[in-house]
């Protein structure tokens, strides 16, 4: 009779167990955010979000030109991706570089598993453990992409690098642009040039 009970409990236990977990990822709000490095400002011309047969949308992006690293990093550009999507499409023009860049990624199922795991929240009167629920895209020169995940700058896992492919189009659609950036970042490109690695 013993034996039964404790094979009930622990049924109960598992079913609460799966259920509490399911309810959490219900609950939970995701986000994403793009982050650049200091110097290396870009344009995000399209940013773009599907769950396959569920949701296709977009997001404005626009210019960037922070944070890789760091105390404020990496952060940038924010917004809640409502359902998690299992596609991720991104395109940018690079200043620095006067090029064009585009991926397709496809976000694997572990991703959002990874994501659920608790990890120290920091706040000013607690620390509480949450998920990390930001999913964030780095975008440095040479069209590489990091992607971190996230939910306060300091508790970033990198899950991926990726190389983005360069698209062939006329970077003068920027000229006016690339003027005003090349004032603000011109004598730090000319004194350090377009770092490709090491990001």
């Amino acid at each position: 009779m013993q034996n039964i009970l404790r094979l009930i409990l622990a049924i109960t236990f598992l079913i609460s167990g799966c259920s509490a977990f399911s309810a959490a990822e219900e609950e939970t709000t995701w986000y994403f955010q793009l982050a650049t490095p200091k110097h290396y400002d870009v344009w995000v011309e399209h940013l773009e979000f599907e769950l396959s047969g569920v949701r296709h949308w977009w997001h404005p992006a626009g210019t960037m030109g922070c944070c890789w690293k760091g105390p404020y990093g990496p952060a940038g550009i924010a917004g809640r991706m409502e359902p998690f999507p299992n596609f991720v499409a991104i395109q940018w023009f690079s200043f620095a570089e006067q090029k064009f860049y585009q991926r397709l990624i496809e976000i694997p199922p572990e991703w959002e598993e990874q994501m659920m795991e608790l990890a120290p929240l920091v706040t000013q009167v607690d620390v509480r453990m949450e998920p990390r629920d930001t999913l964030t895209f780095g975008l440095a020169p040479g069209g590489e992409i990091v992607v971190w995940i996230m939910n306060q700058v300091g508790n970033e896992i990198e899950l991926a690098r990726l190389r983005a492919n360069e698209m062939e189009r006329d970077p003068n659609i920027y000229r006016v642009n690339t003027q005003e950036y090349l004032e603000e970042n011109g004598d730090y490109l000319k004194k350090h040039g377009v770092q490709l690695s090491g990001w």
